[in-house]
């Protein structure tokens, strides 16, 4: 077994694989961890000595190298929550006596809340905006209104099949994180929504060879940055936020949930989430909505 300060970082393939194989992680997770840890091997290589050790000292100065580089403490965070995982694969192994880890400190983090749309411009992108007949404009719609009303992930969304949407039991089979599947009610609405996107995608898809639900002007699958676009391009006509990606929509179908009475288990499950506290962060922006009725209700607030 070697000391795990001197041993070499040599099992990031292997390591990527097993994440692939055995984790069943998403692909994007994947290609996320592998930039984190050939950045590390690369900071490595050109700044120390012994060249490719995972020695606690190299990953301090690596934290202080990203911090002085710009890099947000959040993507700190990230960076080495990829490397820890790394070096629990290495103890799994038996070539890692212990976490070198455990004495590497992380950069505080400010608490963020979830950036969410309003109700009311939810309301004004979806029933006064014009989309547009043709099929991109149907599309896009459709981008939205899935999104917003299923509060799954952009990954999830790409994911999805023809085969997917159950029409006659008004809900949608969604994979999520490593492979793990749920199904999500919708509304009839948006089922009429999606018969009616069918029709013009059969127009679009000439080639056979896939099945996915959406897909581009030419009839290929849709892709992140497809989604992206067309995301941020409809958001932008209704609010200012900063951050205006396919997952504000994510945290907008969840705060909307809550504010009018879904329970927290149940946002639990319709968005996917593991544990609990991943859901509860959705609680505070709740919370500033009954506190400012309270403060305006009561009559000694």
């Amino acid at each position: 077994m070697a000391d795990f300060e001197l041993l070499p970082m040599t099992r990031i393939d292997e390591f990527l694989l097993y994440l692939q194989a055995e984790k069943r992680y998403a692909g994007h997770t994947i290609k996320a961890y592998k930039n984190d840890l050939n950045q590390f091997h690369a900071f490595c290589l050109e700044n120390d000595k012994e060249g490719m050790d995972l020695y606690y000292k190299n990953i301090r100065s690596w934290v202080v190298f990203l911090m002085d580089s710009g890099y947000s403490p959040r993507t700190v965070h990230r960076k080495l929550t990829s490397l820890r995982s790394y070096c629990k694969y290495l103890i799994r192994l038996g070539e890692l006596d212990s976490n070198p880890m455990d004495k590497v400190l992380k950069p505080k983090l400010s608490k963020r809340m979830p950036s969410f749309v309003d109700e009311a411009n939810m309301d004004h992108l979806l029933d006064d905006h014009n989309f547009g007949d043709d099929f991109s404009g149907i599309r896009n719609r459709l981008v939205i209104d899935l999104l917003y009303q299923t509060g799954m992930r952009r990954s999830e969304l790409i994911g999805l099949h023809t085969g997917s949407v159950d029409n006659q039991g008004e809900s949608v089979k969604v994979k999520g994180n490593r492979e793990k599947e749920r199904i999500i009610p919708i509304g009839r609405e948006l089922v009429g929504a999606i018969e009616s996107y069918m029709v013009l995608r059969k127009e679009v898809v000439l080639e056979p060879g896939h099945d996915f639900l959406l897909v581009t002007d030419r009839g290929k699958p849709a892709y992140d940055k497809l989604i992206y676009r067309i995301v941020n391009k409809y958001l932008a006509m209704v609010t200012t936020l900063d951050k205006k990606s396919p997952h504000v929509l994510r945290h907008t179908f969840a705060t909307h949930m809550l504010n009018r009475g879904a329970e927290l288990n149940a946002i639990k499950e319709l968005l996917g989430h593991a544990n609990l506290s991943a859901t509860q962060v959705y609680t505070h922006n709740t919370f500033k909505k009954l506190k400012s009725i309270y403060n305006q209700a009561h009559p000694r607030a």
